[in-house]
């Protein structure tokens, strides 16, 4: 992949507190990205508020119209790929896509676990956290992965931690996870930039190398 720019799609479902944080670091030269547009799943979501204020080009795909998943994942692909973006970033996305072939490989997500535990089906947001905590893990964190056809099942290309502490709450553990996604998606995408990423089956290869 060219060693400039890499212009990106962002999907929203929420709050798009991880499109911000894209937005933001996009401006302090930290990711060498253009975001070309971004699709929210349904209208008033004030992570599409967050892209307008930006002066990013928004489109709303509103899945309750769509009677399956077949018609709402190829309108969403086909405003992407008319976008000519390089890679797709899931952010707080919760809808299942078909994936065309041309896009195969070139859709991240962020999860805030370590994947395989605590995803699925409405595995998302303080949910995720608080199960973390009823089951007594000492360590949490989140997990960049590429997408596949089901729920956080595509295969992983970065993992960051954080401890669990004997008083913590889903709030402050997601704020502690929070800060290890601010740092890991952006890395995950430079990596995909810089063609430093292999998918070998369930296994991301990351090769040394790279600008």
């Amino acid at each position: 992949m060219s060693s400039g720019p890499i212009n990106l799609a962002v999907l929203v479902s929420g709050s798009g507190t991880t499109l911000q944080n894209l937005i933001d670091r996009i401006a302090s030269c930290e990711l060498d990205a253009n975001i070309r547009l971004v699709i929210g799943s349904k209208p008033d979501l004030l992570g599409l508020r967050r892209a307008t204020q930006a002066n990013l080009r928004t489109e709303i795909v509103d899945r309750r119209i769509y009677s399956d998943c077949s018609d709402f994942s190829q309108k969403v692909f086909s405003l992407c790929g008319g976008a000519k973006v390089n890679l797709i970033c899931l952010a707080g996305w919760l809808c299942l896509l078909q994936i065309p072939s041309e896009f195969e490989g070139r859709i991240m997500n962020i999860h805030p676990s370590l994947l395989p535990s605590f995803g699925g089906p409405g595995m998302f947001g303080r949910r995720v956290h608080q199960a973390v905590l009823d089951y007594g893990c000492k360590v949490s964190g989140c997990t960049v992965h590429f997408v596949d056809a089901t729920y956080d099942t595509g295969p992983i290309i970065l993992q960051r931690t954080c401890p669990v502490l004997e008083d913590d709450t889903s709030e402050a553990l997601a704020r502690r996870v929070g800060e290890q996604e601010r740092i890991a998606y952006p890395e995950a995408i430079r990596l995909f930039q810089s063609g430093r990423l292999t998918i070998e089956g369930r296994r991301v290869r990351i090769h040394e190398g790279g600008p």
